[in-house]
C-alpha cells in the first residue's frame, strides 16, 4: 500500500469536529496542550497510529494519523471488520462474527482510543518501560492484571487466548470463535486487542465504556452459525470488567 495525504471535505470536518466534542472531559484538557496535530491517509494500512512528536522542549506533543475511509463508516461497520481479522474464513461453515456498536461514526470510537493513549502517555497511567518484557512497579490500573507491557498476570493468561491474533500475530479457524469469546469472558479485558497490551487494554477500556455508559450506545459481539446466534460478548456486562470502571472517574471530572 502507499499512503497518500488526504484533504477533509467540509462533511468529513463536520464529523471529525463532533467526535473531538464528544470526548470526556480530561481527553480534551490534555488534547488541548499535547495534541499538535492530526491527519488523514488514504491507503494507510492500519486505522490510526498515535506517535510522539519530537518539539526539543520539556512539553510532549503527539500526532494522531487516521484512515480517512474510517470517515465513511459507522462503529458497527468498522468493529465488525477489524474483529473478524482475529478470524480465518472457512468454506461453508455458516460461521459469522458481527459487533453491535450503533451507527455512530466510526471516528468517534478510534479516535477516543488514540486520544486514550495520549492521556495515558502524559499521565502515565500505564507503565512505559523501554523493553516491551520489562517488570516494573505497576500502576493502579496494571495491578494484578499485568506481569509486563504485553504479558498478563499468570491468572489471566489462557493458552487458547495466547492464540489470537492480537497476541500471536495469526487469525484462528472462525469455527472456535465461540470458544474464544467464553474464555475472553473469564479475563478482565474488555476486547481481544485490550490483550495486545496494556496500553491498548486501558484505551480499550475507556472507549467502550465511554461509549456505552455516557453515550448509551451498544457494543457487544455476537456469533451466529447459519444465522442462529451461538454466544455473545458484552464487555460491560463481565463481572471482571465491571470491577475495574471505578478507576475510570478521574476522566469525568471537570
Amino acid at each position: 500500500m502507499q499512503p497518500v495525504n488526504h484533504t477533509l471535505t467540509p462533511a468529513e470536518k463536520e464529523k471529525v469536529t463532533k467526535a473531538f466534542a464528544q470526548l470526556p472531559p480530561l481527553h480534551q484538557r490534555i488534547l488541548k496542550h499535547h495534541l499538535q496535530s492530526i491527519s488523514f491517509m488514504d491507503n494507510m494500512p492500519n486505522t490510526a497510529l498515535t506517535s510522539a512528536v519530537d518539539t526539543g522542549g520539556a512539553t510532549q506533543m503527539f500526532n494522531i494519523t487516521f484512515r480517512a475511509s474510517l470517515l465513511n463508516e459507522n462503529i458497527s461497520q468498522w468493529a465488525t471488520w477489524k474483529e473478524n481479522t482475529c478470524f480465518r474464513p472457512e468454506a461453508d461453515s455458516g460461521y459469522s462474527v458481527r459487533v453491535e456498536g450503533g451507527t455512530m461514526d466510526a471516528i468517534v470510537y478510534v479516535l477516543l482510543h488514540e486520544a486514550t493513549h495520549v492521556v495515558d502517555a502524559v499521565r502515565n497511567l500505564t507503565p512505559h518501560p523501554a523493553q516491551a518484557n520489562a517488570v516494573v512497579p505497576p500502576t493502579p490500573f496494571t495491578q494484578d492484571i499485568w506481569r509486563s507491557m504485553n504479558r498478563p498476570t499468570e491468572s489471566y493468561v489462557d493458552s487458547l487466548l495466547d492464540k489470537t491474533r492480537f497476541r500471536s500475530g495469526n487469525p484462528l479457524p472462525i469455527r472456535r470463535a465461540p470458544e474464544v469469546y467464553a474464555r475472553l469472558a473469564k479475563t478482565p479485558f474488555p476486547s481481544l486487542y485490550a490483550m495486545a497490551a496494556w496500553s491498548e487494554d486501558i484505551a480499550e477500556l475507556v472507549t467502550i465504556y465511554h461509549l456505552t455508559a455516557k453515550m448509551k450506545q451498544p457494543f457487544y459481539i455476537v456469533v451466529s452459525r447459519n444465522e442462529v446466534e451461538l454466544a455473545r460478548f458484552e464487555p460491560m456486562k463481565q463481572v471482571l470488567v465491571k470491577r475495574r470502571l471505578q478507576q475510570l472517574t478521574p476522566f469525568y471530572k471537570r
